[in-house]
């Protein structure tokens, strides 16, 4: 019998994924439905300052709302713009008018 090659012997060790998407749509019917919080003139003041010192390659920590629920995002700051009032966080762009809190991390 033929030696198989290394690749292939390494594939029969591979998980095995039987419900493709499964763990995906788990996690989307964690997310708890909540209504959107409609930011005070405060809170949109501090919110927009914190906006305006972000850079590229920040770490930061947003938490904005995403369809029907809020979600926290932890990343580097790929772009912002403020124009476009957008700020993408690693592959996410978000528009700024979603965001409900930014902090600076690192």
């Amino acid at each position: 019998m033929p030696k198989r090659p290394r690749a292939d012997r390494a594939a029969q060790f591979m998980p095995f994924a039987a419900l493709r998407g499964y763990y995906d749509l788990l996690r989307t019917k964690e997310r708890v439905p909540e209504p959107r919080h409609e930011l005070t003139e405060e809170e949109a003041r501090e919110l927009s300052a914190v906006a305006r010192e972000v850079r590229r390659g920040d770490v930061v920590r947003a938490v904005y709302y995403d369809g029907d629920a809020y979600v926290e995002r932890t990343g580097c700051v790929a772009r912002i713009d403020l124009i476009l009032r957008t700020i993408t966080i690693v592959d996410a762009t978000i528009p700024l008018d979603d965001l409900r809190d930014l902090a600076i991390v690192a």
